[in-house]
């Protein structure tokens, strides 16, 4: 297990995607939170946190079981929701915003259709799960559900989530979920959105393996 100070550079990497995750609009407030592992170890936003403030002393360290580890505050109330992330899909990173135009259409949709070729790198279309109470056991098991296969979800009526190989990435997600969450709400405004295919998408994977270029695709950590 990595020591208690050899986590430093992961606390100021997450209080560092906090803030900027509020800079650019998608959480607002105490609403969202971050986290990264390392190890058996893992750097997490506090309850409460207005992420926009967050210093690196903020965030707290726990362990895989969700034991305070280091830290004067609770971890965030969506840490069943991280661990489980954790646990099922041995992600790296995870990230959970209120994203104005996601959540927007996690009151609508039950899911997002791959409208734009980028969408495969979230693992295709991206599942809304159902809604239940916020920080809930039940809102975590529904989540990861929607997660299976796939890099983002939706949380009905709530926000979404997305995970990744290394913070880095689960950020990156987040941002492409947004996107393609704007995207179709424009292309709908205007009439019915065309959704890609699967032999578009499977054609698209093979133009990016032709070609040699980094497949835009989940990876496992």
């Amino acid at each position: 297990m990595r020591s208690r100070r050899a986590l430093e550079s992961e606390k100021e990497a997450v209080a560092a995607a906090a803030r900027e995750l509020a800079s650019e609009g998608l959480v607002l407030g105490t609403a969202g939170n971050v986290s990264v592992r390392c190890d058996e170890l893992i750097a997490i936003t506090p309850t409460g946190a207005v992420l926009s403030e967050l210093g690196a002393k903020d965030v707290v360290v726990i362990d895989a079981d969700g034991a305070l580890v280091e830290g004067d505050r609770a971890p965030t109330s969506e840490l069943a929701l991280h661990l489980g992330a954790y646990r099922r899909f041995d992600a790296g990173a995870v990230v959970h915003t209120h994203a104005p135009v996601a959540s927007a259409l996690s009151c609508v949709l039950d899911e997002l259709p791959v409208v734009h070729y980028q969408m495969i790198a979230l693992g295709g279309s991206v599942q809304v799960a159902p809604y239940a109470t916020f920080g809930s056991d039940e809102l975590a098991e529904l989540t990861l559900d929607a997660l299976d296969g796939r890099q983002a979800a939706l949380m009905s009526n709530h926000g979404a989530v997305t995970i990744g190989a290394d913070l880095a990435a689960a950020i990156e997600h987040s941002r492409l979920l947004e996107w393609a969450a704007t995207v179709w709400w424009r292309a709908a405004a205007l009439g019915r959105p065309r959704v890609l295919s699967q032999e578009q998408i499977e054609a698209y994977r093979r133009t990016i393996a032709e070609r040699g270029y980094a497949r835009l695709e989940p990876t496992s950590r």
